[in-house]
C-alpha cells in the first residue's frame, strides 16, 4: 500500500506478537481487511502490507507456535456447593444469572443475552439458536427445577419492549455485563481468582471425577464440537434425556 508498509504493521505487532498473540493475530486479520477493501476502492496501491500467507507469514512465527493456551481459573468442585450458597444468599440479579450459569454450564455470554422466547417453560428448555453458539450449531439446554425457580425469580424484569432479556442490564434493552457476573462470582467466592467460564471446567470436573456418565454426555452438555469425524457422522442426537438427568445431579451436587 502505498502509505502503510510492511514495517509499519511489524511495529505495530511485535510488543504483542509473543504476550497477546490472538489479540495480535486479530489485530493482523482486521488491518488486512481494512487495506484490503482500500485497495478495491482504488484508494491506494501495491502490496498489502498484512497479508500474511506469503508475507508476513516469513517474517513472523505462526501463531500456533506461540500462543500460550490459557485456562480459566475455576472454583473447585469441593468448594462450589458454598459458592452457589453464597450466592442464593444475594438478591442481586448477577448472582442470579452466575447461578443460572453454573446449573446449565453455559457460557455467560449466552446466558447474558439469553431472551425468554428462547425459554420454552413449560417443557423446560431454553434453545439457545446457532447464531449466539460458538459452534454455530443450535444447542438445546435442559433446565432444572433450580434453574426454573431463578427463572421465576427474574420473570418480573421481563420487558419486551426492550429486547426482552432473561437477565437485562441497567440500561433499557442491554444485557448485564461480564464484569457484573465477574464482581458476584468473586464476591461469593471470596477470590478475584476464580472466573465465570471456569464454572465449565467445574461442571466438567464433577462429571469426570464424581459421575459414572459417559464423556461424550459431558461434552454434548457443554456444547463442545465432536472431534472425531465418524463418531459425528453416527451420533445425530444431542443425548437430550442423559443430559436432562445428568444435570439434575449436577444441581444437587451445588446444593441447589
Amino acid at each position: 500500500m502505498s502509505r502503510v508498509s510492511t514495517e509499519d504493521v511489524l511495529n505495530a505487532l511485535r510488543p504483542i506478537w509473543d504476550s497477546k498473540t490472538e489479540t495480535a493475530s486479530r489485530l493482523r486479520s482486521r488491518v488486512e481487511r481494512i487495506l484490503g477493501y482500500a485497495k478495491a476502492h482504488g484508494w491506494c496501491e501495491g502490496e498489502n502490507a498484512a497479508r500474511w500467507r506469503g508475507h508476513l507469514d516469513a517474517i513472523l512465527p505462526p501463531p500456533s507456535k506461540v500462543a500460550k493456551v490459557e485456562h480459566h481459573a475455576a472454583v473447585e468442585r469441593k468448594d462450589i456447593g458454598k459458592v452457589m450458597a453464597s450466592l442464593a444468599a444475594s438478591d442481586g440479579l448477577a448472582a442470579k444469572a452466575v447461578r443460572f450459569v453454573c446449573l446449565t454450564a453455559t457460557r455467560s455470554g449466552e446466558v447474558r443475552a439469553a431472551t425468554w422466547n428462547e425459554i420454552d417453560l413449560q417443557s423446560k428448555v431454553w434453545t439457545i439458536p446457532a447464531g449466539r453458539m460458538k459452534a454455530g450449531r443450535e444447542h438445546r439446554v435442559p433446565l432444572t427445577d433450580s434453574a426454573m425457580a431463578i427463572l421465576e425469580a427474574v420473570a418480573t424484569l421481563r420487558d419486551p419492549e426492550n429486547g426482552d432479556l432473561v437477565f437485562p442490564g441497567q440500561k433499557a434493552g442491554k444485557p448485564l455485563s461480564d464484569v457484573a457476573l465477574s464482581k458476584a462470582l468473586h464476591h461469593a467466592a471470596e477470590t478475584k481468582g476464580v472466573t465465570v467460564h471456569g464454572l465449565r471446567s467445574t461442571f466438567r470436573d464433577w462429571a469426570a471425577e464424581e459421575t459414572h456418565y459417559p464423556r461424550e454426555v459431558a461434552e454434548m452438555a457443554l456444547a463442545h464440537a465432536i472431534g472425531d469425524k465418524v463418531e459425528a457422522a453416527y451420533r445425530r442426537g444431542d443425548l437430550f434425556e442423559k443430559r436432562r438427568e445428568m444435570m439434575e445431579d449436577w444441581a444437587g451436587y451445588c446444593g441447589m
